[in-house]
């Protein structure tokens, strides 16, 4: 059976018919274009599907479409202004925070995610935080300095 989801998407109302079955990530990436939102394991353990909906971090591989219908859905592809990367992409980039870059959609939503909830993280926060998300190419190092230094930015320091 077919459904009609209808959400805000990174600021637009947006809508596509799916099926009652399919996933979010699915409805982001097949319908809408999102691809910056990636399947990576199809088991909801790396990562690196990670949106917000209403201003909460989930994996996308784990809700269904249908359950976003009249949801705020912000994605990867929602945070930048123009050609000017938010504070924490910034971060990502200036801190080497990425190495090939397929999980870093996923950690950058999770981190704002909990810079929304604690403005200034400690590293072990943010490790504890990152459980969720799966980095097979830095070693998490950057990746927390990445955070720190976005979290900094976002409170408006250096």
């Amino acid at each position: 059976m077919s459904v009609r989801v209808t959400m805000t998407l990174n600021g637009k109302e947006v809508s596509a018919e799916v099926e009652d079955r399919t996933l979010l990530v699915s409805m982001l990436r097949e319908k809408l274009g999102m691809t910056g939102t990636h399947v990576g394991c199809d088991t909801s353990q790396c990562g690196a599907c990670v949106v917000h909906v209403d201003g909460r971090s989930v994996k996308s591989c784990t809700v269904l479409a249908a359950q976003c219908d009249g949801a705020s859905v912000t994605t990867i592809e929602g945070l930048a202004k123009g050609n000017t990367l938010h504070p924490m992409q910034e971060a990502f980039r200036d801190n080497h925070g990425l190495q090939c870059g397929f999980c870093t959609p996923g950690m950058v939503m999770s981190a704002l995610d909990l810079v929304a909830r604690n403005p200034d993280p400690s590293e072990h926060e943010i490790r504890e935080w990152l459980e969720g998300n799966l980095c097979r190419c830095t070693g998490y190092h950057n990746i927390v300095k990445s955070i720190k230094a976005g979290a900094q930015a976002m409170r408006g320091g250096k």
